[in-house]
């Protein structure tokens, strides 16, 4: 009509929620031989990009990717690729940030119940004391700039550290859990066994990276 006002503006639509409580490997779409290449090579533009300039506002908006883009959008390129892969490995680390940065609270009591008995990871981790939800979220945005600002290999390594003491105060907190809630205690271990096989995955790529065969 003459006079209306038609919004041709393009339309956004809304990260899909995630799971926090549980760190589960986001549901990505199909992973055709095309989108994994175009996951390798963006992983690797992002990374060696971070990693050649030293300005601390490149640092911030690489590490609030996410934040900016929707963790949906990092998803459906990165979610399907191979966990001991570059871009499967830089998902990980993203899609932890925002478990860490969506539920600090709940993440700082897994974390907290864990602590004591992983002493060693719990330093790797490098969580401030008192573990607190500040203190989680911000051990988590700094190992995330880690990977852009300092060695790879360590934000990995330190990452899969948090992932080991969390899955241990998921456990205790299962134990606990078990005899007035049996399907949360169950919720709680499938969640510590797979929280352990993301830092499986994070130590192997790791290691890969120091051996220059991280692709």
């Amino acid at each position: 009509m003459d006079g209306e006002y038609v919004d041709n503006s393009p339309r956004h639509h809304k990260p899909k929620p995630f799971a926090p409580a549980d760190f589960e490997v986001f549901a990505g779409g199909a992973d055709p031989s095309r989108v994994s290449e175009a996951a390798h090579l963006a992983a690797h533009a992002l990374v060696h990009h971070g990693r050649e300039t030293d300005d601390p506002v490149v640092t911030q908006r690489l590490v609030q990717l996410a934040d900016q883009q929707g963790l949906e959008a990092i998803a459906e390129l990165w979610a399907e690729s191979p966990a001991r892969s570059l871009p499967g490995a830089l998902w990980r680390l993203y899609a932890l940030r925002a478990a860490t940065q969506q539920n600090p609270e709940k993440i700082a009591a897994f974390f907290k119940a864990g602590k004591e008995v992983a002493q060693v990871s719990k330093v790797v981790a490098g969580v401030a004391e008192p573990p607190g939800a500040d203190e989680v979220q911000h051990m988590a945005d700094t190992i995330l700039s880690g990977a852009f600002d300092g060695e790879f290999d360590v934000a990995l390594e330190r990452f899969a550290a948090f992932c080991r003491v969390v899955a241990l105060g998921q456990t205790n907190h299962a134990d606990d859990a078990d005899t007035s809630n049996g399907a949360h205690a169950t919720k709680l271990t499938r969640s510590s066994h797979q929280l352990v096989k993301t830092a499986e995955d994070l130590e192997h790529a790791a290691a890969s990276w120091r051996r220059g065969e991280l692709d």
